[in-house]
């Protein structure tokens, strides 16, 4: 049954895709149930039916109480999890209409995805020991052919937006302060202009004046025809951001 319901829905969003230019993203009636193997295979459900489209140039911001499922869901749209139920499609980088099925996707997909398509902030950075903050940033040029003069500079110009001290950039970020690393992280996730970002709390850690610099960067992403899906712990930031929300609350759970 769930294969027949996702082909479906599949040919629906290929469907969409076709007559909508803009759509890069649509999730239909998402859900994700996690197993607690060492607790006996208890079933908990963290996210249930949540659909969601996302045109080029909008910025959807999440919002509910905690245990509402915003992570989760972030993380089912970017392939680290895989849904329990429904069908998450995004548009390819080649401007075909047709989509790509993230629930059904060989992993070679999703990461070709993630390369050209979509790009994933969250609130910790994955620090590679001994890499250079510069070449950390620059590295999504780097793997798209931009020559590494051109790329180092674009990472130098977005780490000084940023606040990042030039006297850090030779160095790796495992020792850097939380903020310090969360705007690495920023930079790394921004710099390449993917066309759909996902964003996870990029704020969280950041002062004042840094929220704004960023919230500044999304605003710009956004007005160049990003699609963005985000959360963000403050109401200021999404004020800014936002051009719609979606309200999650959590699953019923007997």
């Amino acid at each position: 049954m769930r294969s027949i319901e996702t082909g479906i829905e599949s040919r629906a969003a290929d469907r969409a895709f076709i007559d909508n230019a803009a759509l890069m993203l649509r999730a239909v009636k998402i859900g994700k149930t996690f197993t607690l193997h060492g607790q006996g295979g208890v079933q908990i459900e963290a996210l249930a039916d949540v659909s969601l489209d996302v045109e080029r140039g909008e910025c959807v911001v999440l919002v509910g109480p905690s245990g509402a499922g915003k992570s989760t869901l972030l993380r089912c749209l970017y392939g680290n999890y895989l849904a329990s139920a429904g069908s998450i499609s995004i548009r390819d980088a080649a401007g075909d209409a047709r989509p790509v099925s993230i629930t059904g996707a060989e992993p070679r997909d999703v990461l070709r995805l993630r390369r050209s398509v979509v790009g994933y902030v969250s609130q910790f950075l994955r620090v590679i020991p001994r890499v250079p903050t510069l070449t950390l940033v620059a590295e999504p040029l780097l793997s798209r052919g931009v020559e590494e003069e051109q790329a180092s500079a674009r990472a130098a110009a977005l780490l000084a937006r940023l606040n990042v001290p030039e006297r850090l950039w030779k160095l790796a970020p495992a020792t850097f302060s939380g903020g310090e690393q969360q705007r690495v992280n920023i930079a790394r996730g921004l710099i390449a202009g993917h066309p759909l970002l996902l964003l996870d709390e990029p704020t969280a850690s950041l002062d004042a004046e840094n929220r704004d610099v960023v919230a500044d960067l999304i605003v710009e992403a956004r007005e160049r025809g990003a699609a963005i899906v985000g959360i963000f712990h403050d109401e200021d930031t999404r004020n800014k951001v936002a051009t719609r929300r979606l309200e999650l609350q959590p699953p019923s759970r007997h």
